[in-house]
């Protein structure tokens, strides 16, 4: 079975019902399948060869979506490439994958000209060149079934820097099966509930768009909403799931209009992508209500190797975790000879099962660093409790060893959280000649407060002593992240350093 053959038998039993919805746009389910097969056949007429990759460069609305299934249904490779990104990224993407169809936005057009590769616009009302214009000569069309392995790549997704080659992660139909059966036993998601796509499909979103249709749910559609948005759909869309990066839920938390909204149809208000601190849960708790839950994943094995439900996270005690491995994958703390560690022991997170990819594009080296022995290392620190749950303390590049201590930025952020003037922050290590490494931070204010750097590093300091407290706070407007809400450890690190040598120019 096929991650899309859930789709088009979810179309057969329930056609009538809504696929998708896009401000005043509804999409039945049989509408959807009928466009998304034309289309898959289209794609197939340009280029007939199976596993070829086909890149969509697109925000969120019905075409994005039609043309996601298409590739899908065709038997092709998905390439994910997101608009805000720079031409550069994106046609490195096209070109290092070798994708012999791009379908674009058109104002993305621009961004994936010149990689070799054929352009559809994706317009559904367009003539020649178009997504509609390929819909419309292959109507009533149905493409040619492949048979092709599970093993065998459904997406490339690309993880990494943005600069030299990137890392191609081959995510297989295996994995996609693995996750979609996951999501939809993790959230018990039903038919005819709504999932609100929020974050981009380019993106972590992508991996609950076939568990929602695959059980009868609608997708509710917004591109690049503003956090007020997405607070009004919350009310009044009756949104049962979604998924966003903690940044949004922070954003939303700060409107006056959080707490006096209802939000009776929410129940699983899913983060993901980075992690939330315990206080800011328990806000979010506060203002929502019992809908909090998170996943612990990587692109290298899509989105829920662990999961912690919103009754799980209630608990006060369980809140600095992200929950117990799921039904088909399993997870281990691993030592560097590779030994599976005991409950309450810290090292080295290990993923294995069918969610692991098969590897990186055209990278077999980094595919033998990153597989060893069936397992996926994930390159995150962690251990586990003794009720399973799995704690995280951070990138094992971000452990910072000082003075011969280990500081591990997980222990010390949810305290300088705590002072009253903090909105965010992040702790991280900076190269020093007396210690090897030195503790810092950075912390974005809350609206309209100020406060004085040295008076918050004694805050800490009294709380976690010398050796874990900062030696120094920068106070940044916002903190840096980039286009998917992820925090840029390394801008802090490297702004850190600049100043640093500004001061020792100007004494």
């Amino acid at each position: 079975m096929y991650p899309i053959d859930l789709f088009y038998r979810q179309a057969a039993r329930t056609p009538e019902a809504i696929a998708l919805e896009f401000g005043d746009a509804r999409v039945t389910y049989a509408d959807l399948a009928t466009r998304a097969g034309a289309l898959a056949a289209g794609l197939q007429a340009l280029d007939p060869e199976p596993q070829s990759r086909v890149g969509i460069c697109c925000f969120n609305h019905v075409e994005h979506v039609v043309a996601w299934l298409a590739v899908l249904a065709a038997g092709k490779v998905w390439v994910p490439l997101y608009p805000k990104n720079k031409a550069a990224e994106i046609g490195l993407g096209i070109s290092f994958t070798e994708a012999s169809i791009v379908i674009a936005d058109a104002t993305a057009r621009p961004l994936v000209e010149g990689a070799g590769a054929a352009i559809l616009v994706a317009d559904p009302d367009g003539g020649a060149g178009t997504t509609g214009g390929l819909v419309r000569s292959h109507a009533g069309s149905a493409p040619r079934f492949h048979a092709l392995p599970l093993h065998a790549t459904q997406a490339i997704k690309f993880t990494g820097g943005t600069t030299g080659k990137p890392k191609g992660v081959m995510q297989p139909y295996r994995a996609w099966n693995t996750n979609i059966a996951t999501q939809v036993a993790a959230w018990s998601l039903r038919p005819g509930e709504r999932l609100l796509a929020a974050a981009p499909i380019t993106h972590g979103t992508s991996t609950y768009i076939l568990p929602t249709l695959g059980t009868g749910g609608t997708l509710v559609l917004r591109d690049q909403p503003r956090p007020e948005e997405v607070l009004r759909c919350f009310a009044e869309e009756r949104i049962a799931t979604t998924f966003l990066p903690p940044t949004v839920i922070y954003m939303m938390m700060e409107l006056p209009a959080a707490r006096r909204g209802s939000y009776p149809h929410l129940r699983n208000l899913v983060y993901g992508s980075a992690a939330m601190r315990p206080d800011a849960i328990a806000q979010a708790q506060s203002v929502f209500g019992p809908c909090i839950a998170s996943t612990y994943g990587q692109t290298e094995a899509p989105q829920i190797a662990t999961m912690i439900s919103a009754e799980e996270l209630m608990r006060p005690d369980k809140r600095a975790t992200v929950g117990r491995e799921t039904m088909l994958t399993r997870v281990a703390i691993l030592d560097p000879e590779g030994t599976i560690l005991p409950t309450g022991a810290y090292g080295e997170i290990a993923i294995r099962g069918d969610l692991v990819m098969t590897g990186y594009w055209k990278q077999p080296d980094k595919t033998a660093e990153t597989i060893r022995d069936g397992w996926l290392l994930t390159g995150d620190l962690g251990s586990f409790d003794e009720d399973g749950f799995l704690s995280i303390k951070g990138r094992a590049k971000d452990l910072i060893i000082t003075g011969g201590f280990n500081v591990y930025p997980a222990d010390v952020e949810p305290v300088l959280a705590q002072h009253a003037a903090v909105a965010d922050c992040a702790i991280f290590g900076v190269p020093d000649d007396k210690w090897g490494e030195a503790v810092h931070g950075a912390v974005e204010l809350r609206a309209g407060v100020t406060a004085d750097a040295d008076e918050i590093v004694r805050f800490v300091k009294d709380r976690l002593g010398s050796v874990k407290a900062p030696k120094s706070i920068a106070v940044y407007e916002a903190l840096p992240r980039n286009n998917y809400g992820k925090l840029q450890k390394q801008v802090l690190v490297d702004d850190h350093v600049a100043r640093a040598a500004r001061e020792r120019q100007q004494a």
